[in-house]
């Protein structure tokens, strides 16, 4: 049974939709810049990537905007346009035949800042209701549900960063179980005091304030990284469903895999970023000399770009040094788990137009560790298959391979049996 993506919805720093979000990227466009949902004057970091102009009340009910965080705003807002784009009303297919299942590390902290200030400054009969289910990580999925009538397999992963692509494998393998369709991708907003606070322990966030220069992933500038909030979430389907209603397919999921090598060490996650690769190439009945794309990870550490860098080395071996590789998140910053979400919006876009967004920030003239980071002006290549890559700072590691349908119908005579 084959899993195609029919819709996608993308709500980032650079672009509110698909559309303005590859516009912005294709332009080689940064949206990180001085951090303005809190006063950041006396904290590390000082950048991130924020929304500008996202307004929840523009795009979801009043009622479901009190009850829940910004974080669930944005899955919301992104579900919404994944499924115009789908062209898919989950009300009218059969009860228990479509899902959803969102990634998120952080949760609903600023919903839970604005509860715990109240709570010091009046007492515990300022704690709202709402704060019980806002603070979850399943908040999103359990709102999304209730607000288009999904009752089939529902979920969230609390996987860090590698959350975005687990969360799409998971809902395929739904698809596989039996279901007709599902929601699934990772939101984040994780801009509030206590959260960012937690942050800095790990000393991978950069200190950097010029907004230039604070997310410099495989390069020779390279010192941490720069957060971000933002969200993507995508329409899967059974492919014979999908053609049943004359959909139109945006990409195949064709495979993925996933491994972990231990928190904070990142250092140490080429070989297991190198397997979860491999298990992505084997699970979609393809080799190292099928990618024609790579989106990395680009954590933005020299240890880290190094062991990704290794990583790729050793999967692709020699072509390495050849096949583009992407890195869109250094003119938005990492979402955290709805990081890798993005990038695989970013991957079906570029399958789709047969180009590959240059990485903002980057100068020609770095060095990036024997890949051929695309920087400056997009590429135009032509693009059959995209490997997205994913690292976790707890120690995940992901891989997903995304096929473009005339590719997969090409190189598949017959459908591979774990599909």
């Amino acid at each position: 049974m084959t899993t195609v993506i029919t819709g996608l919805g993308v709500v980032v720093p650079t672009g509110i939709g698909a559309e303005a979000y590859w516009a912005a990227s294709l332009g080689g466009g940064s949206a990180i810049g001085p951090i303005s949902r809190y006063d950041a004057r006396r904290y590390p970091l000082s950048v991130g990537g924020e929304l500008p102009g996202f307004d929840a009340a523009d795009l979801v009910e009043k009622r479901f905007v009190v009850q829940t965080d910004r974080f669930t705003h944005i899955a919301m807002a992104a579900a919404d346009m994944a499924l115009r784009d789908a062209a898919l009303d989950p009300r009218a297919m059969a009860p228990f035949s479509m899902g959803v299942v969102t990634a998120s590390g952080a949760g609903g902290v600023e919903f839970g800042q604005r509860e715990i200030q109240g709570l010091w400054r009046e007492g515990p009969g300022a704690v709202g209701p709402y704060q019980s289910i806002a603070w979850f990580y399943a908040a999103s999925t359990g709102q999304i549900s209730i607000r288009h009538g999904l009752r089939g397999p529902c979920g969230v992963l609390v996987t860090d960063e590698t959350g975005g692509l687990d969360a799409i494998d998971h809902a395929a393998r739904q698809i596989r179980r039996g279901s007709t369709a599902m929601l699934a991708g990772g939101a984040e907003a994780p801009f509030a005091p206590f959260s960012m606070a937690c942050q800095f322990g790990h000393d991978l966030l950069s200190r950097e304030r010029d907004p230039s220069r604070a997310f410099l992933p495989m390069t020779k500038g390279a010192s941490g990284f720069v957060p971000a909030e933002g969200g993507a979430l995508f329409v899967l389907e059974d492919a014979e469903a999908a053609a049943g209603r004359g959909a139109d397919v945006r990409a195949v999921v064709a495979g993925h895999g996933t491994t972990f090598t231990g928190a904070f060490r990142p250092e140490r996650s080429a070989e297991g970023l190198a397997r979860a690769a491999r298990a992505a190439l084997a699970q979609a009945g393809r080799d190292a000399a099928d990618v024609d794309v790579v989106f990395a990870d680009g954590l933005g550490t020299p240890e880290a770009d190094a062991a990704e860098a290794a990583a790729i080395h050793d999967v692709l071996g020699p072509r390495a040094a050849t096949v583009p590789v992407a890195l869109p998140k250094s003119g938005t910053g990492r979402a955290y788990a709805a990081s890798a979400a993005i990038d695989a919006a970013c991957a079906v876009l570029s399958l789709r137009d047969g180009i590959v967004p240059p990485a903002p920030n980057l100068d020609a003239d770095d060095p990036v560790h024997g890949l051929d980071v695309v920087r400056g002006e997009p590429r135009r290549v032509r693009l059959g298959t995209a490997l997205v890559l994913a690292r976790g700072l707890y120690g995940g590691n992901s891989a997903l391979l995304l096929c473009h349908p005339d590719t997969w119908r090409k190189t598949h005579g017959r459908t591979p049996a774990h599909l």
